[in-house]
């Protein structure tokens, strides 16, 4: 698939958020997927989406080690628009095999371990996700990590050979809340409770004042990059 970026780039550029989803679902139809967390984020582009009648397919990536309050935020996300939200597991004889060799917990010894486990629970369902797929909406957004704010709201995956729109790139978080709060849009409490990202239960903690958007994710491993490689840059 061959993509002009500048071409795309110069199409969304007068185009807010859902005029610019619209834009992208018109150009892919059928092969255009959003991933979300149910994240604040995420729940307002779901919210585009589903509120405006954009045909694009919202998927999730069903981990199993999700927290509570991320399946009461799925659930009522489901109730509300009364819209489908695929979910992808991870493959049940992979993730048997790294658990009753290493047990449930075995992220927390190694970097490799905790890779192995990402990859099982995550890379690999995503692959599934996006296979066929020519068009991925994301809830990136620029200032929640300094590896971030290299990146630019549209962009060629080469990763997974497609193309990545965020299309609330720019937005700050004082806007993503003033956006849920004007909606009424449903949102994780654990955000309230000092938890700006949510991943997997025994991988996330709430943040400390002065500390890094990702400083929860991960917290104990020594490194700068807090990904796990669902989006990865070059």
């Amino acid at each position: 698939m061959k993509v002009d970026l500048a071409e795309i780039a110069a199409q969304i550029k007068d185009k807010d958020p859902v005029e610019a989803l619209r834009y992208f679902a018109i150009t892919y139809p059928g092969k255009i997927v959003f991933s979300t967390s149910f994240g604040w984020e995420d729940q307002v582009i779901t919210h585009m989406i589903f509120a405006n009648d954009i045909p694009i397919e919202v998927f999730t990536l069903e981990t199993g080690r999700l927290f509570p309050e991320t399946y009461y935020v799925w659930n009522r996300t489901l109730e509300n628009y009364k819209k489908p939200i695929l979910a992808y597991h991870p493959q049940a004889e992979a993730l048997q095999e790294m658990v009753n060799a290493k047990g449930p917990s075995s992220f927390y010894e190694s970097v490799e371990n905790r890779k192995e486990c990402c990859h099982i629970r995550k890379l690999e369902p995503l692959k599934r996700a996006l296979a066929g797929k020519d068009c991925w909406i994301t809830g990136i957004r620029s200032e929640q990590s300094l590896n971030r704010h290299d990146m630019a709201n549209i962009e060629w995956d080469a990763q997974n050979e497609l193309l990545k729109f965020h299309p609330i790139f720019f937005w700050s978080l004082e806007e993503i809340k003033a956006y849920i709060k004007k909606h009424n849009i449903v949102y994780n409490t654990l955000h309230d409770k000092g938890f700006p990202s949510i991943g997997c239960a025994p991988c996330t903690r709430a943040v400390r004042e002065g500390e890094d958007f990702r400083a929860g994710r991960w917290w104990w491993e020594d490194q700068s990059k807090k990904e796990c490689g669902l989006h990865a840059t070059s």
